[in-house]
């Protein structure tokens, strides 16, 4: 069974669609990419997803008994957010938030979990370090692992390489697949790193308008028109799912 499936969804603010016509489902264990050029509503359909924004028409179904606050979500961070002075544990910790109900408190399990998610992720010796104190790549780490302690399930992602150098970025993504294909949590991820996108992700959706519009396997993303001219105008290179 899908844990996700959309059907003709029109998607942007206000009643005024930004993008119309997608169609597609997410599987237990998958890895998704969405692509496409700024401003095609990538964002946009991921808030959908979460229910911070309402659709402008078309169904979204959550399958497998799938609920909207067991997903973890890392978004894209503004500067604001980079300079948050809070401990590294107090940030993952937050995670649990939504698990706690009407209690004032943290449980010993929520608390155990963060504690799990920091070592999982190489960070619990940086528990007491101030968040704003870290590297970019440290970071993301961080906001990782917070997003862990909502999910065991499905991570949702918004360019969450953007602003790292080189090496971070490829760390990062490595830390990403093996949390896919070790601990079978399914990923949706915008990315704007095409190239290494394609090397991790099971499946592409390609947003535009209704004619460059794609979803399905990276291997036929690769060979399609759409991902070929994408790929191209990109600076990418074709590349099979590393595994």
């Amino acid at each position: 069974m899908s844990l996700i499936t959309c059907r003709d969804l029109s998607l942007g603010y206000d009643g005024r669609a930004v993008v119309s016509g997608l169609s597609f489902s997410v599987e237990k264990g998958d890895y998704l990419c969405i692509v496409g050029e700024n401003g095609s509503g990538k964002s946009t359909l991921i808030k959908t997803l979460l229910g911070l924004l309402p659709a402008v028409s078309g169904e979204i179904t959550f399958g497998d008994n799938l609920k909207r606050f067991e997903i973890g979500y890392l978004p894209q961070q503004t500067e604001a957010q980079k300079d948050f002075p809070a401990s590294v544990y107090e940030i993952v910790l937050s995670g649990c938030l939504n698990g706690c109900g009407f209690r004032p408190f943290y449980t010993k399990e929520q608390k155990k979990k963060s504690t799990g998610n920091m070592e999982k992720l190489g960070i619990a010796d940086l528990a007491k370090r101030c968040y704003r104190e870290l590297s970019g790549g440290q970071q993301q780490r961080v906001l990782l692992a917070r997003a862990l302690c909502a999910t065991h399930r499905l991570l949702l992602l918004d360019e969450p390489t953007a602003g790292l150098d080189p090496n971070a970025s490829a760390d990062f993504y490595k830390l990403v697949s093996k949390l896919n294909l070790d601990d079978k949590i399914t990923i949706i991820m915008i990315s704007h790193d095409v190239a290494t996108a394609l090397a991790h992700a099971s499946h592409i959706l390609h947003i535009g308008n209704s004619k460059s519009q794609f979803f399905g396997k990276t291997d036929e993303y690769n060979k399609s028109d759409i991902g070929t001219s994408y790929i191209c105008s990109c600076g990418g290179k074709h590349h099979e799912r590393s595994n």
